[in-house]
């Protein structure tokens, strides 16, 4: 069992360009493809204590934003639990991160994000 308190610095880049993303697409209205980019930080970060509750609130936001009170029920519990799962090393691999799919499941990760883990020297299921 991995124990993870921290994004590895080779890792940060990618989270970091999805939040920008996230960010830019969330201000010019672009609510579809800002939840995309969440997602994707999401499946980058949720390795990680510290990313993955971030996210996790992000996505609560997100959910008040677009008045979703299924998004908003979805991320209390994930907001609640994904961090502490990050820590001791047991999250579904590839899973998105909203509240539209299980919380334990794992999904296929796209292969530019593979090809991030790669360059960044990390190995994904």
């Amino acid at each position: 069992m991995a124990i993870n308190t921290s994004i590895p610095d080779k890792l940060k880049p990618y989270f970091a360009t999805e939040l920008v993303a996230y960010r830019q697409s969330y201000s010019s209205g672009d609510l579809q493809i800002a939840w995309y980019h969440l997602e994707r930080a999401h499946i980058i970060g949720q390795r990680y204590p510290v990313q993955h509750t971030y996210v996790h609130w992000k996505m609560l936001l997100f959910g008040f934003r677009i008045k979703s009170g299924k998004e908003i029920a979805g991320q209390l519990p994930r907001l609640l639990v994904g961090g502490v799962k990050s820590f001791v090393g047991k999250v579904p691999v590839g899973n998105p991160g909203g509240a539209n799919v299980p919380p334990l499941k794992s999904f296929p990760i796209a292969e530019d994000v593979r090809q991030m883990f790669r360059a960044a020297g990390i190995e994904i299921g």
